[in-house]
């Protein structure tokens, strides 16, 4: 595995932890306040991060030639956002994680279609048993397969497309102009909809508001990093990462410790991961 390779997988997997943390403190606030002001909030505070470190260098850097791509993408990041935040008004954050964690398989079949990734066969065999190990946490928590089960289902299908969107846009242009524009689409939506779903921020919470926006700005940063560096089909076993995240999430925070067959399954992705890290590395 050459050092770009794990350059871009390092930064996937910083990227996770914050958007995990993210989610934690989403899971929070929709229990408080309507999911689309937590969505609001992660999309404008995307907005001012990237406003703010460019500053003066804005115009120019988010000049694109693609913006289809950037529409498209757009899209796809607000339905992965909105979704998984829904959905937390529902089921626990594990469950809903491990509900969307669908998404490598998504990653890893849309590339070879799309993109013209090859399918190695330590690609396949790592992608095959992470999703063994996802299966191993969601059977304990069958229960969560309701109509609002569908919801980090859809969200999984939205975050596939939105990372095979932003490795063909991550190789071409500057990944602020991606920020920018994800961001952009997302609070004009997000603010025409608060209107009919608004509650006041109280003060204490404006911090963790705050921080939302922030780690959701600092976390598609380091995906798209990630991607432009790196290649879908390698990056996606690493995607089940999040289920790790969010079980330490769910102790640290919600004190919701996981079962047996929770941890067993975490611990298969964790080595379905470290398998093509290492074949990867070897250079097969």
């Amino acid at each position: 595995m050459d050092k770009t390779t794990q350059k871009g997988i390092g930064f996937l997997a910083v990227a996770i932890f914050a958007f995990t943390a993210m989610d934690a403190l989403a899971k929070h606030l929709v229990g408080i306040y309507p999911a689309v002001e937590v969505v609001w909030v992660r999309n404008i505070g995307q907005l001012i991060f990237v406003a703010l470190y460019l500053n003066r260098r804005l115009t120019v850097a988010v000049k694109t030639r693609l913006p289809g791509l950037h529409l498209a993408r757009s899209l796809t990041q607000l339905g992965a956002t909105g979704f998984f935040f829904v959905s937390l008004q529902h089921i626990g954050l594990a469950e809903a994680t491990a509900l969307a964690d669908i998404n490598p398989v998504l990653i890893t079949i849309g590339a070879a279609l799309f993109l013209g990734e090859k399918l190695t066969r330590a690609r396949i065999i790592g992608l095959a048993v992470a999703l063994v190990g996802a299966l191993i946490v969601i059977r304990p928590g069958m229960g969560v397969f309701s109509a609002a089960a569908l919801l980090p289902i859809i969200c999984a299908f939205s975050y596939a497309a939105n990372m095979l969107l932003t490795r063909a846009v991550g190789s071409r242009e500057s990944p602020w102009a991606a920020m920018f524009y994800a961001a952009l689409f997302g609070t004009i939506v997000t603010t025409a909809l608060l209107p009919f779903d608004w509650q006041p921020i109280t003060l204490p919470d404006l911090g963790l508001f705050a921080l939302v926006g922030l780690l959701g700005a600092v976390a598609q940063l380091l995906t798209i990093r990630a991607y432009s560096l790196t290649e879908a089909s390698v990056l996606a076993p690493f995607g089940y990462l999040d289920m790790v995240y969010a079980m330490f999430w769910s102790i640290a925070v919600f004190r919701h410790f996981p079962d047996a067959p929770t941890l067993a399954g975490a611990l298969v992705i964790a080595m379905a991961g470290l398998y093509v890290w290492r074949r990867e590395r070897q250079g097969g």
